[in-house]
């Protein structure tokens, strides 16, 4: 069984602690954990390992939010790993922070990231982990807040929510999405 996991984010120093970065961030956890390291590869940073018998592969997309789906399709034919067996991790706005959700399928509910990646895909039957970073932002200013840093009462408790969403991706990968589902959305 192979899987693709996908941290989606921005590439450069500008963007590394932002709230948009947060798939950036969790993929980095998830490689930390597994002692892996990361390449950088064709349309994306790479890194594989095994966990309980799978063979996982990360992706950070270098092809910058707007065209993560290049990155996605490339990797996916290249691996040749099926649509089921794909988890974009994603920044969610409509989710408040510190709520973490998986989703088998779903529309890209506005997010440059997931609209590239359907758009190259041509279908919206792939699982998600949507991280919850509010919407805490005055009318018009969406893109400041989602490229700006977390406030230090969110730092705080960022560490222990990567965790959890690494929680999530090995559960993905060892028991599906439903049961994952049924596990830790909360």
């Amino acid at each position: 069984m192979k899987y693709l996991i996908i941290g989606l984010g921005n590439i450069g120093p500008e963007y590394a602690d932002t709230r948009h970065n947060i798939g950036f961030m969790v993929a980095d956890e998830l490689a930390k954990q597994s002692h892996s390291s990361f390449f950088n590869m064709r349309l994306a940073y790479y890194t594989e390992f095994a966990y309980k018998s799978r063979k996982i592969f990360v992706i950070k997309p270098t092809t910058y939010m707007n065209l993560s789906g290049k990155a996605v399709n490339y990797w996916m034919q290249e691996l040749r790993i099926p649509v089921e067996n794909i988890l974009v991790v994603v920044d969610d706005l409509a989710l408040p922070f510190g709520t973490i959700r998986l989703k088998p399928k779903g529309s890209a509910a506005g997010h440059n990231g997931l609209k590239s990646i359907e758009g190259v895909l041509g279908s919206t039957d792939y699982a998600r982990l949507r991280f919850g970073i509010g919407d805490n932002f005055p009318k018009g200013r969406q893109v400041d807040y989602v490229l700006s840093g977390f406030d230090p009462d969110e730092q705080k408790e960022l560490p222990a929510l990567i965790d959890r969403s690494v929680e999530f991706i090995n559960s993905f990968v060892s028991v599906g999405p439903e049961l994952t589902m049924t596990r830790l959305n909360k």
